[in-house]
């Protein structure tokens, strides 16, 4: 089933024609839903994609448009894991770092076949405001429209433009820095990142290369 053949809200849809619409969601997105949390920097990205599909189940008769589905899960996606960061934060400035700190990183991922290009795009993301990352991961990794990129972040498109820009010229920044502190043999500060690591999520061939994200976002 496809979000064209969803049930339309108002047609008296029964609770049989809702958990089928949504089983059939399910299947075609929870696989990139999972990856969105991740590459947005969620530490349990499987648990954030599980919420929004029950917020989806609870509000379903709600939705003006059905078709709207898998945006409306795109909006809680980032805002779950808006949230979830923002409480590791807190974590990280009260809880001292031990063993039992929830947000210790856990033990070092496996790379899944990323390129070396890929992996420290991926590193350096993570250092992005939640903002200007989620803007660079709903444009350059799920590919979507700047209209799609306002309605999952709930800000104008103006504002995605803004936070495009800044966040293509603070990853640049960041990138560059990387490179220098490697070639000096610098020690680079530690960073938020999943404890299984986002790159068990993503498809290897799917991370673009720094440059192509930096071209294609000054293009636009």
């Amino acid at each position: 089933m496809t979000e064209a053949s969803l049930p339309r809200a108002g047609t008296g849809a029964d609770a049989d024609d809702r958990e089928q619409a949504i089983a059939a969601i399910f299947h075609e997105q929870h696989t990139p839903l999972v990856r969105l949390a991740a590459l947005l920097g969620a530490d349990d990205p499987e648990d954030i994609v599980a919420e929004a599909f029950y917020q989806l189940f609870r509000r379903w008769r709600r939705l003006r448009d059905p078709e709207s589905a898998v945006a409306y899960l795109r909006s809680v996606v980032c805002n779950l894991t808006r949230m979830r960061i923002r409480h590791l934060q807190v974590a990280r400035r009260h809880v001292a770092r031990s063993k039992t700190d929830p947000t210790t990183r856990g033990a070092a991922p496996d790379d899944g076949g990323l390129r070396e290009d890929q992996r420290e795009l991926l590193d350096a993301l993570i250092e992005l405001p939640a903002r200007q990352r989620e803007a660079l991961v709903l444009r350059y990794w799920l590919d979507l429209r700047e209209a799609e990129i306002a309605t999952a972040m709930s800000i104008s498109a103006g504002a995605v433009k803004s936070h495009t820009s800044r966040g293509t010229a603070a990853l640049t920044r960041i990138l560059r820095r990387r490179q220098d502190e490697s070639a000096s043999g610098s020690e680079v500060s530690p960073r938020l990142d999943p404890p299984g690591g986002a790159d068990q999520y993503i498809d290897p061939q799917a991370a673009p290369v720094p440059v192509s994200v930096a071209r294609r976002a000054e293009g636009r």
